[in-house]
């Protein structure tokens, strides 16, 4: 919900807070005092065209902030209108798009009236709460039409990559066929073969002098290293030192052993320039594989066993195009049907749906409204084949349009809410303007009530000049107006208690409300109060 709305340099308003709790909130207050301007400080975090008009009287720019929680997570957003120039959004004080904005707020906040942002208009909304009116048969034909037309995409886009040219398959093969060929030759067994391979080239190519110095070598340790050794063993043995004398020994016979290794090494080393020609073409022939396969003999495998199951693709593409159209006509028939069982539930359901909004709309002051729900053939979504259209018939006499065109601004509040009541799913919050324009009496009573049941599901905001309808907020918030320095500056504060009684006794009877007046606010207060706690059980 929204918690916190801070308002700066807009129209009348120089500087405005005002902290929201849950439940229904009354805003209200006499004729100009600003209340209009809360609403449009909402409509521009919704993404709402920004007019540079809207700014105060020389201030560079007006500013609207929202705190909005969500299941404990916070998010600010911000939105600045200049005086000159484009407008700024923010979301948590990062710079972002108004598009990002209005994605951000599209699913919490509804806002009815005379605005554009209302998600009932939108014919994909209307479609998802038919199908939830409906109930479980529609929704669940939806939902396999959904998952048959996945797998036909699947579908199409395993035959898109198995190709449907001939020719380029032909030549496609072939291709597969010497690459695999040429690796399967090379017979390349170990990934490391070419370290190996290096270790034998370097060895080979200068067999005379590796042999030579092993030979050196050898000598070394035999006569000289021996030779030392001996003479320190010998002069360790007339101390006291054992432990030294036992350690030399070791010495003594571990370099004996490493000079009979190198001497052995020497021997093995043979001159093959055959030899060193053969590694020298392997290395070449492994080179030239991994320019054109892969980095690494690794590589080369992993392509190779790829184009393998390719080529297993390709010979084997008419058995599977085969297949494939096969299954495709399947999953189209029976995509075809649970379109007609969703069609069917949903024309099922589109009468009741039209028939209780009707009834609910001769509840708040439109006595001859009509609403109506039409389904028709449409172009296939992910949704179905339907396009579902809500239509109203504000007045007498009129014919069904579609809602966004059919309605002034408080007749379309007063069907957004009667469409809300009946259906009750709708985002956390919602914003009502204008909602109780043209009535009064009884029907004011029925627009309160029905606003107090949302308010038990949702935060309900809604700007009203009736105190029928106030009377049933949870809280009520009063906007109003003073000069201060030669301007008028609008301000706001929640209404308490006697404040409450005050505010609905001057919507009552005017300024200088008389004491009867305050004795039927506070009427109107009890009733309203016990019809909320009844609505909300």
């Amino acid at each position: 919900m929204i918690t916190e709305l801070r308002v700066e340099n807009l129209g009348i308003i120089d500087e405005l807070v005002v902290r929201l709790g849950p439940g229904m909130t009354a805003i209200t207050g006499e004729t100009g005092a600003g209340k209009t301007l809360l609403v449009t400080a909402l409509d521009l975090l919704l993404g709402g065209r920004a007019d540079s008009r809207v700014v105060r009287a020389g201030s560079a720019e007006a500013r609207v902030e929202a705190r909005l929680v969500l299941d404990e997570d916070e998010t600010v957003l911000t939105r600045v209108v200049p005086a000159d120039g484009r407008s700024r959004a923010y979301i948590d004080g990062r710079l972002a798009t108004v598009s990002e904005l209005a994605d951000r707020t599209r699913a919490v906040v509804d806002l009815h009236g005379q605005h554009d942002h209302q998600s009932l208009l939108q014919p994909a909304v209307q479609r998802a709460l038919l199908d939830r009116f409906a109930g479980p048969d529609a929704e669940g034909a939806r939902d396999e039409y959904r998952a048959l037309r996945h797998e036909l995409r699947a579908i199409a886009e395993e035959m898109e990559a198995l190709g449907g040219d001939q020719r380029a398959r032909a030549r496609e093969v072939d291709l597969l066929r010497y690459q695999l060929e040429e690796i399967a030759t090379s017979a390349i067994e170990d990934p490391d073969e070419e370290a190996r391979l290096e270790h034998d080239e370097r060895l080979l190519a200068d067999a005379d002098e590796h042999r030579d110095a092993l030979s050196l070598a050898h000598d070394d340790l035999e006569r000289d290293a021996s030779d030392a050794t001996g003479a320190a063993i010998a002069r360790l043995d007339t101390t006291p030192f054992d432990d030294l004398a036992t350690r030399a020994r070791a010495v003594q016979a571990e370099l004996g052993e490493l000079a009979r290794e190198v001497r052995i090494a020497g021997e093995a080393i043979v001159a093959d320039p055959e030899r060193l020609a053969d590694v020298r073409a392997r290395r070449q022939l492994l080179r030239d594989l991994c320019r054109k396969y892969g980095a690494t003999l690794t590589d080369v495998l992993v392509y190779r066993d790829e184009i393998a199951r390719r080529l297993e693709e390709l010979e084997g593409h008419d058995a599977r195009v085969a297949a494939l159209v096969e299954a495709q006509a399947r999953v189209e028939r029976t995509m075809g049907d649970a379109a007609l069982r969703l069609r069917r539930e949903r024309r099922r359901a589109a009468g009741p749906l039209g028939t209780q909004v009707t009834e609910h709309l001769h509840e708040l002051a439109m006595p001859a409204a009509r609403f109506e729900v039409e389904v028709a053939d449409g172009e296939a979504t992910e949704d179905g084949v339907d396009d579902v259209t809500f239509l109203l018939a504000a007045n007498a006499g009129e014919s069904a349009r579609p809602l966004a065109r059919a309605a002034s601004g408080g007749e379309l509040s007063r069907a957004m809410l009667a469409v809300r009541v009946v259906l009750s799913e709708a985002p956390p919050v919602l914003v009502f303007d204008e909602v109780d324009a043209g009535i009064g009496g009884e029907a004011g009573l029925a627009v309160g009530r029905a606003l107090a049941t949302l308010g038990g599901r949702h935060q309900v905001l809604c700007v009203t000049h009736l105190p029928q309808v106030a009377a049933f907020a949870d809280a009520q918030l009063i906007v109003s107006k003073r000069d201060e320095g030669g301007r008028t500056v609008a301000s706001a504060a929640l209404a308490l208690d006697d404040a409450r009684v005050s505010e609905l006794s001057r919507m009552l009877a005017g300024v200088g409300a008389s004491a009867h007046a305050r004795r039927h606010a506070e009427e109107l207060l009890e009733q309203a109060g016990a019809q909320r706690a009844v609505v909300r059980i």
